[in-house]
């Protein structure tokens, strides 16, 4: 009897995987926290400032990741990239969930969250954005109002301001004083040395 199965109903997908490291979360409302980061290849924006090389990708499958995942003590994982949504889906988030792991993202806001994810880290660069849910607001402070920018996007639990690159932190600092629903954000992987 002839299957009904082509090769592609068949064949598991594959993810484009910048890199897969386990460290501190050095921003924003985990600062600290060990997690494991799965990084995605590949973005819809080009920000000056971004420190991903888009050309280097693996291709793996839902169940390579988590096999590479389980190899942390860590069952926290944050997905970041590139932008992880234009990969992000159901099938990698529940393999996630199955294999015990919280599952965080880092996102630039132009996408809609999928289901299941546990928490949103919205970083916004510039509009369209299409978001639909945002746990924690981390704006990099570049000159345009963060006010101005939290109105576009859906209401956050937590509101972070970023320096640039500690090149305006004084500005930064100056700001979140104004106006205190804002809480400093630094790069503390990058004070302290670590990836």
């Amino acid at each position: 009897m002839k299957s009904t199965d082509s090769p592609e109903s068949t064949a598991e997908k594959l993810y484009r995987i910048n890199e897969i490291f386990y460290s501190l979360q050095g921003e924003g409302f985990h600062t600290g926290t060990p997690c494991v980061f799965l990084r995605f290849s590949g973005c819809n924006r080009r920000c000056e400032f971004c420190d991903t090389d888009f050309a280097a990708a693996t291709p793996m499958s839902a169940s390579e990741i988590v096999d590479r995942l389980l190899q942390y003590p860590s069952r926290r994982v944050v997905a970041t990239g590139g932008e992880p949504l234009l990969q992000l889906d159901s099938r990698l988030i529940d393999a996630l969930h199955e294999a015990g792991f919280t599952i965080a993202v880092e996102t630039n806001g132009t996408l809609p969250v999928p289901a299941g994810i546990d928490w949103v880290t919205c970083s916004p660069k510039e509009p369209p954005l299409a978001i639909d849910r945002i746990d924690e607001l981390k704006i990099v402070f570049s000159g345009a109002d963060p006010e101005q920018i939290a109105g576009l996007l859906p209401q956050a639990k937590h509101h972070f301001l970023q320096p640039l690159s500690c090149s305006n932190t004084e500005a930064v600092v100056d700001y979140i004083l104004a106006h205190p629903r804002w809480r400093l954000s630094l790069q503390t992987h990058k004070l302290i040395n670590i990836p």
